[in-house]
């Protein structure tokens, strides 16, 4: 398949294509300079490029899923890891759309005089300073 057909089936663009190329997750066939032309698999190896973006894997992270002859070679420690990753992420949204709820029909005369909302504004802030490599405790044992 050539380039624009590749493109045309996977939705991606032939600048994105060629990306990929460059950084070794997909490999064209013939020589460099060519009209760019792939093998049929290309669309399977797209579609697990567009997988593990999806669930948060660098373009690094997918490379190393790809074996030297562009088949699958998937650390299943690493899915477990991400996997172990996003439900922690599920957890930390799930509990700030419960705060931001309660924040909307809180009876407290302010949102500075709910408890509810006061937790959630001091865990928002110790995750800004645990990005920034400092530890931070959340919830109701944090200091006032």
């Amino acid at each position: 398949m050539d380039i624009a057909e590749v493109a045309k089936r996977s939705g991606v663009r032939a600048s994105t294509l060629r990306f990929y190329e460059e950084k070794g997750l997909i490999a064209s066939l013939g020589p460099a300079g060519a009209r760019r032309r792939f093998y049929p698999r290309v669309l399977d190896q797209l579609a697990l490029i567009a997988l593990g973006q999806a669930a948060g894997f660098s373009l690094d992270e997918i490379g190393a899923m790809f074996a030297a002859d562009g088949q699958t070679s998937i650390d299943r420690q690493m899915l477990s890891a991400k996997a172990d990753e996003i439900d922690g992420m599920v957890k930390r949204l799930n509990a700030m759309s419960n705060g931001l709820r309660h924040a909307a029909v809180c009876p407290a005369p302010s949102h500075g005089e709910c408890p509810t909302f006061q937790r959630l504004l001091r865990a928002a802030a110790a995750g800004a300073l645990e990005r920034h490599g400092k530890k931070a405790r959340v919830g109701r044992h944090a200091p006032r």
